[in-house]
């Protein structure tokens, strides 16, 4: 028989570095769950990707159980690594702050797959670019399709 979902907890944790200090601490305290299983877990699971902000859904049961999914990165950090940038513009629409080429929209759009809601790879392109946009960024060269 399947367990009884009580709720969902969304993170945002660098790979391999969960620890039981805030956010993650309090928002799994307050459901109950073994924040230290969690913190082994997850690092154990994202010891190859250091450093990069990754999501995670947990999923909490009735029993104090939890399983966890780790999503890919948000494309507003993999666009400011891959321009070299701190953050976006304050002003996107009038201060532009760097530059990406389709080449690199398509490399992040492959990465971001598993996790959009489309299905041709030139939908997750127009997704990945207008966030480049909104962030100040402007996409250079030809559009590949």
């Amino acid at each position: 028989m399947a367990k009884e979902i009580t709720g969902y907890v969304k993170l945002q944790v660098k790979g391999g570095a969960a620890n039981p200090s805030p956010p993650i601490g309090p928002a799994l305290g307050s459901k109950g769950l073994n924040i230290m299983e969690f913190c082994k877990q997850f690092n154990a699971r994202t010891q190859d990707k250091p450093g990069q902000v990754l999501p995670v859904l947990i999923t909490v049961y009735s029993d104090k159980s939890f399983e966890f999914v780790i999503k890919t990165p948000p494309a507003a950090n993999l666009l400011l690594d891959v321009s070299k940038k701190q953050k976006g513009s304050a002003e996107p629409n009038r201060n532009k702050i760097g530059s990406v080429s389709w080449d690199d929209v398509k490399k992040i759009a492959e990465i971001k797959m598993p996790d959009l809601n489309c299905f041709k790879l030139e939908s997750a392109m127009s997704m990945v670019a207008g966030t480049a946009r909104s962030m100040g960024l402007t996409v250079t060269g030809n559009k590949p399709f």
